[in-house]
C-alpha cells in the first residue's frame, strides 16, 4: 500500500554551515567591532549574543539572512526571550524544531480525515505516516497538508509505492 511520512526536521549541516556564516560575518563586520556579538550553536539550540537588545536583533537579522540563503526554513525557530547576563550583556537562545508535537501531528490527522478522502493518517513518533490505495490521493493529501497547516516547515519523506 502506497504511504509517505510528514516530518518536521530541518537540514541540519545547513543550520550548522548558516550559522559558521552569520559567526564569520559579526566578526568582521565594522559595526560589530569590540562588542561581545556572536552566535553559537550547541546541540539544536541557536544561542545569540551581544551588547544591547538592539544589537542581537542586528545579530539576528545576520542569522537570519543567512539560514535563506542556505534555504533554511525559518519556522524551524523558536524564539525565546532576551535575557540579560552578568553586566550589561545580554543573549537569545533559539531552539530548532525537530519531529511534529502532538497537538500538531492531532491538527494533521484531523485535516486529513475531515477532507474524506481515500487516505488514512497514523501518528508514529514524532511524524505522521499517510496511507492510501492510489498514488494519486497521496499527492492530494501532500497538497492540503501544506494549504492547511502553513504555520510548520512540513516535508514529506519515505515515498513508498
Amino acid at each position: 500500500m502506497p504511504s509517505f511520512d510528514t516530518v518536521c526536521e530541518p537540514e541540519m549541516s545547513e543550520v550548522r554551515n548558516a550559522v559558521d556564516n552569520a559567526a564569520k560575518e559579526i566578526g568582521n563586520r565594522f559595526d560589530f567591532k569590540g562588542t561581545s556579538a556572536k552566535v553559537e550553536l550547541k546541540d539544536k539550540e541557536i544561542t545569540l549574543f551581544g551588547d544591547a537588545d538592539f544589537q542581537i536583533a542586528q545579530v539576528e537579522e545576520v542569522l537570519l539572512a543567512k539560514l535563506t540563503k542556505r534555504n533554511v526554513d525559518v519556522r524551524y525557530l523558536d524564539k525565546g526571550d532576551i535575557q540579560k547576563i552578568g553586566g550589561d550583556k545580554v543573549k537569545q537562545v533559539f531552539k530548532v524544531r525537530s519531529g511534529i508535537e502532538t497537538e500538531d501531528a492531532k491538527k494533521i490527522t484531523r485535516v486529513v480525515k475531515d477532507s474524506k478522502m481515500k487516505v488514512q493518517a497514523a501518528i508514529q513518533g514524532d511524524a505522521v505516516r499517510i496511507t492510501g490505495a492510489k498514488r494519486d490521493d497521496l499527492q492530494a493529501a501532500m497538497a492540503l497538508i501544506k494549504k492547511d497547516v502553513p504555520d510548520l516547515p512540513l516535508s514529506f519523506n519515505n515515498f513508498r509505492d
